[in-house]
């Protein structure tokens, strides 16, 4: 193994993160070679830096017109040069500043500072890479981004575990805390028959798509606690917070807070990682921006410092970097005239789909076959179907009636109300219950 990544790894003694890691977990490390190189002469050269591998004229990045037009706003350097492999500096200190702002139980724990990563995608990828090895076990709801399986299963070799996200509670379904629970354990138990250390991984994704289902106060208390229960049966627990929807809340009595904020420092046997990023806070999908960070009781300040620059060597071993112009022009935004009120514009354009969903759905009772799934919050809803194929329902719906639908599972049928105006939601959702009742009057009669 190579040196440096021994000494990350002994900066890692006795924390959850060291018990968590993949072998590549192990192995990674962040080069002293090129890239940090030129960070140093960044800092010294003051006559020449030739380390590099670009163009520079009149001490600037080399910039084709027709690039400089189109960005007016960046300097050279802001545009086109090459970004530092964990993120422009000035980028993850304000993004760390804006996760205090928003998460009030973030504010004065130690958090290794965000790591800016080229998409969510990446982002969960490569904490797959650092923390999962083939044949290891990731706890999902039942319903979940499809984008984990290909993630964890294909592209890594491990397995995903399921539980069903729903169950009933006493005013309804609401999210399945026994079932994650049981879930872990039980992949905690699979990991100790193996041989190996006593481990779970799971992902925790509110407002979750596809279901657009986050936990009530309530519920967020009882997760919490179940996942302390489960780390303190001696087991090391990684709980992936995928916040990709951050901040979509439509309803009262909702945890508003990432639920990251109050796992990190639970238990010591929790290492807790929050996947975010503006893709949809900051209504910038085409960025392809995210960032990483990590949190647990049992890291000191040196130990994130570990976790994040083995990440380095993730990223500095596949994509290298992300965009530049991207983080600078993300960077601007923050502060540009009226973007706040922006925001909250946009934000009321999605939350006034939102209700007019809801309260369409309320009023206008379903074909037998769909029913709509609890949802509170996000970009969606979903349909659980029964008696007919959700695939079948969409395939009716784009084909004879021109709407695009997603189906999962061929059981369940999900709805973007993001993308769809409030004027159009009564049609869009008459249209789906149309369709869903002509397939069943089509159907044969059971003997």
């Amino acid at each position: 193994m190579n040196a440096l990544a021994e000494e990350l790894n002994e900066a890692l003694a006795g924390s959850a993160a060291l018990r968590l890691l993949s072998e590549l977990g192990r192995r990674m490390y962040f080069p002293k070679g090129i890239v940090s190189q030129s960070a140093e002469a960044d800092e010294k050269a003051t006559r020449f830096n030739a380390t590099i591998g670009m163009a520079f004229e009149g001490g600037e990045p080399m910039m084709l017109d027709a690039i400089r037009a189109g960005l007016p706003s960046l300097s050279p350097k802001e545009a086109v040069a090459y970004a530092p492999t964990a993120g422009v500096a000035a980028l993850r200190a304000r993004w760390r500043s804006e996760l205090d702002r928003k998460n009030p139980s973030l504010r004065g724990k130690d958090c290794s500072l965000p790591v800016v990563m080229p998409g969510l995608t990446a982002a969960v990828s490569s904490v797959v890479d650092l923390f999962l090895d083939p044949g290891d076990e990731a706890v999902l709801p039942d319903l979940s981004w499809p984008n984990y399986r290909l993630i964890i299963e294909e592209r890594k070799g491990a397995i995903c575990s399921t539980f069903p996200i729903f169950a009933a509670q006493s005013q309804g379904l609401g999210f399945n805390v026994a079932g994650l629970e049981a879930s872990l354990m039980a992949a905690a138990g699979r990991s100790r028959a193996a041989g190996k250390t006593a481990k779970a991984f799971c992902i925790l994704n509110f407002p979750n798509n596809p279901t657009g289902y986050t936990p009530t106060l309530a519920e967020s208390e009882a997760l919490v606690a179940s996942l302390v229960r489960v780390a303190s049966s001696g087991v090391s627990l990684l709980v992936l917070v995928d916040d990709a929807y951050f901040g979509l809340q439509y309803e009262e009595g909702l945890l508003a807070e990432s639920i990251f904020a109050r796992v990190a420092w639970a238990h010591p046997n929790i290492l807790a990682v929050k996947a975010d990023g503006p893709t949809k806070e900051d209504y910038v999908w085409g960025f392809r921006l995210g960032f990483l960070s990590f949190a647990s009781a049992s890291l000191a300040p040196r130990g994130c410092d570990a976790l994040v620059k083995k990440l380095m060597g993730l990223v500095r071993s596949s994509v290298s970097n992300s965009s530049a112009p991207a983080q600078n022009l993300m960077l601007k935004s923050f502060d540009a005239p009226g973007n706040a009120e922006q925001k909250v514009r946009l934000r009321g354009l999605l939350a006034s789909r939102y209700a007019r969903a809801r309260d369409y759905l309320a009023a206008h009772p379903l074909p037998a076959s769909i029913r709509a799934l609890p949802f509170n919050s996000g970009y969606f809803l979903s349909f659980e179907c029964s008696g007919l194929s959700a695939e079948t329902l969409r395939r009716k719906l784009l084909d004879e009636r021109g709407i695009g639908t997603v189906s999962i599972q061929d059981r369940y049928l999900r709805v973007a109300f993001s993308s769809v105006e409030a004027s159009n939601i009564d049609a869009l959702f008459a249209e789906i219950a149309q369709a869903a009742q002509a397939i069943a009057a089509a159907a044969p009669a059971r003997p």
